[in-house]
C-alpha cells in the first residue's frame, strides 16, 4: 500500500504561503508563551511534522510545558500531535518519553469532563502501539460505566479497535460488550456495541438479537439499520437461517425511518422470492416514493422497482400494484412521472388496463385545468403517448380514450396535439368500428384547431375516412365555415374598404383605385396596425393561415376536396348534385389560387403548392377512374403499410426484450446445488453491502475483457523517454466525473533527487483538484504520485506538465523534465441512448453547433462502415434495421448518444458507394454532427476523423 492510500484519520488544511518557523522560536513559544501563543505554536509543529520535519527536540518541551495544561483546544491539538508524532526509535523500540504521555492519557480518561474523556477514547482508536495501550485498559473498561452516553459509546469503539488490533489486551471484549449491550438504554451506544459484536463475535450478536427480536420495532433507526445489515450477512452466508429472521425484516418494513424501510425492503427481496415478500417490499418502495419529498430519492427507489420488474417471476406480483404505482404521478417532477408512466405501461395487463386508463384520463383532464407550468405540456404529451400505447395493445380501450383525447386537438401546445393526431390516425385505420365516432368528434373540434400543422393532419383524416354522404357534406360545410366568405380576394378588398370608411372620411372612388393597383397597400398597412384585434377576431382559422402565407395547408385542402368530391360522385347518382359539389370544390381551389397570386398574403404561394392545386383542379375536371383509384385507395394502402411496419418493429423489440429477461435453461446445463457450491462461485449472491461500499469508494471490480488490449495496460501512457534522468508513466483511470492519474516516477540517476515535484496543467474543461506534494527519491528509487482531475463537460481534454527536482549537493538551478501530453478520450463519457424521431428532429433544429466530417475511409461496404462508426463513437443507430437492409448504393442513418453530463449528440450519416469507380471503391459521403456545445461537436468530429479508416489486423 502506498503512502497516499494509507488510512487517514485527520485532514488538516495547510496554508502554503507561510514561511516555516525555526525550531528555536517554536521552543520559546511553547515554554514561555501564554495559552494563545502555545496553541499557535502547537499548530505550526503539527503542520511541520505532517510535511516531513522530525523536530525531536520539541518532544520533551511539549511534555513539560504543554501537556499539563487544562485548556480544551490544547488538549484536542495534543491528541492530533500524539497521533502523528514518531513514537519509536529508529530500531522500533518505544521512546522513553511516551511513558509520561501514557500517564497523561490515563488522567484524561478519568477526567470529570465527558468531552475530554470521549475525545481521548476516540484518539485511542488510532493508536497502533500495544505497549502504550496496555496500562490504559482498566481506565478504558471503567469508561463503559460512565454516566454520559458520549463517553460510553466512544469506550465501545475504543474496545472494539483494540480487540481487533491487539486481542491479547482485552480477550474478553465480546463478552464484556454483550453484557454492556443487555443493560444499555442509549440508542447510539447500543448501535456501536451491536456493530462491534457483528464484526467481532457474530454468534453473540445473534443471541442478543434472538432475545429482543420482538422489540426490534421500538429500537432507534441507527440500531435498526445495523440489525438489517446483520440479518443480511447471516442469511447471505448461511441461507438456512432465513426462516428465523424473515419475520423481523417484515416488521422493520413498518419502521418510522425511511432509511430502515428502504434497506429492509432491499434485504427482503434478496432473502426471499415468495410473492408475499415481493409484494411487501414493492409496497414499501411505493410508500417511500410517495412520502419522500426529495426527487433524487424518488428516482433511486423507482429504479429499485424497475429492477424488481426485470425479474420474470416478480413481474406478475407488481402487475397487481399498478394502481398503487400510479399514485406517484402526484409528484410534480417530470422525470419521476416519466419513469412511473413507463413502469406502469410495462406492467399493464388485460386485468388492470381499464383502471389504468381511467386514472390516466383523470390526469389528462387535470392538466387542462392547471395554470400553465413549463412541464405541464410535456406531461400532457407523456400521458397522451401512454394512452396511445394502451389503446394499441388493448383495442377495447380505444373507444373510451378517443373522445377525451380529441379535445386536445384544439390545444395550444402543438406537440401534445400532434401526438393525439398520430394516435387518431392509427386508431381510425386499425379499428373500423370506431370510424364513425372519430369522424363525428373530429368534425366537432375541427373549427377550434389553432395550429396549422394539426389542421393539415385533421383535413387529411377527414378527407380519407368520410365515407357517407352526410359526412362529406359536413366536411364541405366545415371547410366553407373555416374559409369564410368567398371569393377571398374580393371579400378581403371589400373588408379593407369597409374598415377605411369609419377611420377616415375617404370616398369609395379613391379606395377602389388604391386597391385595384394590387401594389403596395401603403394606407392599408398603416390602418391595419391600428385595428389588428378586430381583424384577427373576425378571421376564420383557415383564412387566417392563408393570409399568413401558409399555402401548404391549401395544397392539403385541395387533396382533401378532391378525395371527397370523387367519393361523393360515386355515392350520389344525381348529375346535378354531382356537378354542383365538384363545382363548389373547384371554386374553393380557384379562389385560393387567386389569393396566392395576389399581394394580400404575407408570403406569396410557392410553385409546388400551385402545381398541387392545379393538378387537383385537373383531376376534378376529368374525373378519370385511374385518378379515383390513386386518390381514394392507394393513399390509404401506403398508411396501412407504414403502420404495419411500425407495429412489426415494436413487436420485434418487445420480443427481444422478453427474450433478454427470460432466463432460458438448456437441458444439458449443470444443476447447481447450493450446499456444494464453493464460496467464490456464488457470483449471483454477491454481498450487496460490500458492493455498495466498493462503488462508493470507486473500486468497482469491472470484469476485464478477454482481449488483453482491453486491460489496464492499454490505459498506461508513457510520459518521458527511457534515457531521461527521471522516467515517468501514467495510468489514466476514468471514473465518471473524476480522472485519477497514477503516475509512476523512477529516478534513473545515481543521485538523490530532492523536492521532486509533478507539475500539471490542463486544457479544456478539466480542473486539477490538488497539487501533488513534493517527494525525495533515493538513487534508482521509484514512487507513485496520484493526481485528481475533475471533468465538467464532454470534450477532448489535454493534461500536460513537467517534473522538476533538485539534485542534492549540486549548486545549479532546478532541473526540469517535460512530460508528453495526456489526451483524455471523449469516449469514456459518451453512452448510446435512444429517442423518438420527433425528438431527434426537434433537437436537430435547436442545436446550433454543427460539424461536417467528410468520409475518408478504406472500407468498401456501406453497412460495414456504419457499424465501424457506431463502434468507434459509442453512438446508437436510430434508423431501424429494416430501413438499412437491402442494397441500393447509398445509405442515410441517424445516430444518437448522450454523455454522462446529460449532453446530447446527434449525427446524420449520408454515404454512398461510387459505382462508376468499380466494386473496390471506398465509401464516400458526409457525416454531420450536431450538439448544444461546441466542444462536444468538435470532439466527436475529431474522434470520427481519427477512427474512420479500418486498421488491418
Amino acid at each position: 500500500m502506498t503512502a497516499a492510500e494509507n488510512v487517514c484519520y485527520t485532514l488538516i488544511n495547510v496554508p502554503m504561503d507561510s514561511e516555516p518557523p525555526s525550531e528555536i522560536s517554536l521552543k520559546n513559544d511553547l515554554e514561555k508563551g501564554d495559552v494563545k501563543l502555545k496553541t499557535e505554536a502547537l499548530k505550526k509543529v503539527i503542520i511541520m511534522i505532517l510535511n516531513g520535519e522530525k523536530l525531536p527536540g520539541l518532544l520533551m518541551t511539549i511534555i513539560r510545558f504543554v501537556l499539563p495544561l487544562q485548556d480544551h483546544t490544547i488538549k484536542k491539538l495534543l491528541l492530533v500531535f500524539w497521533e502523528i508524532v514518531p513514537k519509536t526509535t529508529p530500531d522500533g523500540r518505544l521512546l522513553q518519553e511516551m511513558i509520561l504521555v501514557c500517564d497523561a492519557y490515563r488522567k484524561d480518561l478519568q477526567h470529570p469532563n465527558e468531552f475530554i474523556r470521549g475525545s481521548t477514547l476516540r484518539f485511542l482508536c488510532k493508536l497502533k502501539e500495544a505497549e502504550l495501550l496496555e496500562p490504559l485498559m482498566p481506565a478504558i473498561r471503567a469508561c463503559l460505566e460512565h454516566r454520559h452516553s458520549y463517553v460510553r459509546r466512544n469506550a465501545v469503539l475504543a474496545i472494539y479497535t483494540i480487540y481487533r488490533n491487539f486481542e491479547h489486551l482485552i480477550p474478553d471484549a465480546p463478552e464484556l460488550i454483550h453484557d454492556f449491550l443487555v443493560n444499555e438504554k442509549d440508542a447510539s451506544c447500543k448501535r456501536n456495541a451491536f456493530m462491534m459484536l457483528i464484526h467481532a463475535d457474530q454468534d453473540r450478536a445473534l443471541d442478543y438479537l434472538s432475545t429482543c427480536i420482538d422489540q426490534v420495532q421500538t429500537f432507534g433507526d441507527i440500531l435498526q439499520l445495523v440489525i438489517v445489515e446483520l440479518i443480511y450477512k447471516v442469511c447471505h452466508a448461511n441461507p438456512s437461517e432465513r426462516a428465523r429472521f424473515i419475520r423481523c425484516i417484515y416488521n422493520l418494513l413498518q419502521s418510522s425511518s425511511p432509511a430502515v424501510k428502504y434497506e429492509a425492503a432491499g434485504t427482503l427481496v434478496t432473502l426471499s422470492s415468495a410473492p408475499t415478500a415481493i409484494k411487501a417490499a414493492a409496497q414499501c418502495y411505493i410508500d417511500l416514493i410517495i412520502k419522500e419529498s426529495d426527487n433524487n430519492v424518488k428516482l433511486i427507489v423507482l429504479d429499485r422497482l424497475i429492477e424488481l420488474k426485470e425479474h420474470p417471476s416478480h413481474e406478475r406480483v407488481l402487475q397487481d400494484l399498478v394502481m398503487d404505482i400510479l399514485r406517484v404521478l402526484s409528484t410534480p417532477d417530470l422525470e419521476v412521472r416519466k419513469k412511473t408512466l413507463q413502469l406502469a405501461l410495462d406492467l399493464v395487463s388485460s386485468r388492470n388496463v381499464e383502471e389504468l386508463v381511467i386514472v390516466l384520463k383523470k390526469e389528462v383532464i387535470k392538466t387542462n385545468n392547471v395554470t400553465e407550468h413549463e412541464d405541464t405540456d410535456k406531461y400532457r404529451q407523456l400521458l397522451v403517448r401512454t394512452l396511445h400505447s394502451c389503446s394499441v395493445r388493448f383495442p377495447d380501450m380505444a373507444a373510451n380514450v378517443i373522445p377525451v383525447l380529441m379535445e386536445f386537438l384544439s390545444d395550444n401546445n402543438e406537440a401534445a396535439a400532434a401526438d393525439v393526431l398520430e394516435f387518431v390516425r392509427e386508431a381510425i385505420q386499425r379499428f373500423d368500428n370506431l370510424r364513425p365516432l372519430i369522424v363525428e368528434k373530429m368534425l366537432e373540434v375541427f373549427h377550434a384547431i389553432k395550429s396549422v400543422k394539426i389542421y393539415r393532419g385533421a383535413l387529411w383524416i377527414l378527407g380519407e375516412y368520410c365515407s357517407t354522404k352526410e359526412d362529406i357534406q359536413s366536411v364541405m360545410t366545415e371547410v366553407r365555415r373555416s374559409l369564410g366568405e368567398i371569393p377571398i380576394v374580393e371579400s378581403e378588398i371589400k373588408k379593407e374598404a369597409g374598415e377605411l370608411k369609419p377611420e377616415e372620411e375617404v370616398s369609395v372612388g379613391p379606395v377602389q383605385k388604391l386597391v385595384t393597383e394590387m401594389g403596395t397597400y401603403a394606407t392599408q398597412s398603416a390602418l391595419s396596425s391600428s385595428r389588428p384585434a378586430k381583424k384577427e377576431e373576425d378571421r376564420p382559422p383557415l383564412r387566417g393561415f392563408l393570409l399568413d402565407g401558409d399555402f401548404f395547408v391549401a395544397a392539403s385542402l385541395a387533396t382533401t376536396l378532391t378525395k371527397i368530391a370523387l367519393r361523393y360522385v360515386s355515392l350520389v347518382q344525381e348529375k346535378k348534385k354531382q356537378n354542383s359539389f365538384i363545382a363548389e370544390a373547384m371554386l374553393l381551389m380557384a379562389t385560393i389560387l387567386h389569393l396566392g397570386k395576389s399581394s394580400l398574403p404575407k408570403k406569396p404561394i410557392t410553385d409546388d403548392d400551385v402545381d398541387r392545386i392545379s393538378l387537383c383542379l385537373k383531376v376534378l375536371s376529368e374525373c378519370s377512374p385511374l385518378m379515383n383509384d390513386i386518390f381514394n385507395k392507394e393513399c390509404r394502402q401506403s398508411l396501412s403499410h407504414m403502420l404495419s411496419a411500425k407495429l412489426e418493429e415494436e413487436k420485434l423489440s418487445q420480443k427481444k426484450e422478453s427474450e433478454k429477461r427470460n432466463v432460458t435453461v438448456q437441458p444439458d446445463d449443470p444443476i447447481s446445488f447450493m450446499q456444494l457450491t464453493a464460496k467464490n462461485e456464488m457470483s449471483s449472491k454477491e454481498d450487496q453491502f460490500q458492493l455498495s461500499l466498493l462503488a462508493a469508494m470507486g473500486n468497482t471490480q469491472r470484469k476485464e475483457a478477454a482481449d488483453p488490449l482491453a486491460s489496464k495496460l492499454n490505459k498506461v501512457t508513457q510520459l518521458t523517454g527511457f534515457s531521461d534522468p527521471v522516467y515517468a508513466e501514467a495510468y489514466v483511470h476514468v471514473n465518471q466525473y473524476d480522472i485519477v492519474l497514477d503516475v509512476l516516477v523512477v529516478n534513473q540517476t545515481s543521485d538523490t533527487l530532492q523536492n521532486c515535484t509533478l507539475e500539471l496543467a490542463t486544457l479544456g474543461d478539466l480542473k486539477l483538484v490538488e497539487k501533488p506534494s513534493p517527494l525525495t527519491l533515493a538513487p534508482h528509487d521509484f514512487a507513485n504520485i496520484k493526481a485528481n482531475v475533475k471533468v465538467a463537460s464532454t470534450e477532448n481534454g489535454i493534461i500536460f506538465g513537467n517534473i522538476v527536482y533538485d539534485v542534492s549537493g549540486a549548486a545549479s538551478d532546478r532541473n526540469c523534465v517535460v512530460l508528453s501530453d495526456i489526451h483524455i478520450d471523449i469516449m469514456d463519457y459518451i453512452q448510446p441512448a435512444s429517442c423518438t424521431d420527433a425528438e431527434f428532429r426537434q433537437m436537430w433544429a435547436e442545436f446550433e453547433w454543427e460539424n461536417k466530417v467528410t468520409v475518408n475511409t478504406n472500407i468498401i461496404d456501406l453497412n460495414e462502415y456504419l457499424q465501424h462508426i457506431l463502434k468507434s463513437t459509442n453512438m446508437k443507430c436510430l434508423t431501424p434495421e429494416k430501413a438499412l437492409s437491402g442494397y441500393c448504393g447509398f445509405m442515410a442513418a441517424n445516430l444518437y448518444a448522450r454523455s454522462i453530463f446529460g449532453e446530447d449528440a446527434l449525427a446524420n450519416v449520408s454515404i454512398e458507394k461510387p459505382i462508376h469507380l468499380g466494386p473496390e471503391a471506398p465509401v464516400t459521403g458526409h457525416i454531420r454532427i450536431r450538439a448544444k456545445s461546441q466542444g462536444m461537436a468538435l470532439s466527436l468530429g475529431d474522434k470520427i476523423n481519427l477512427s474512420q479508416k479500418k486498421t488491418s489486423l
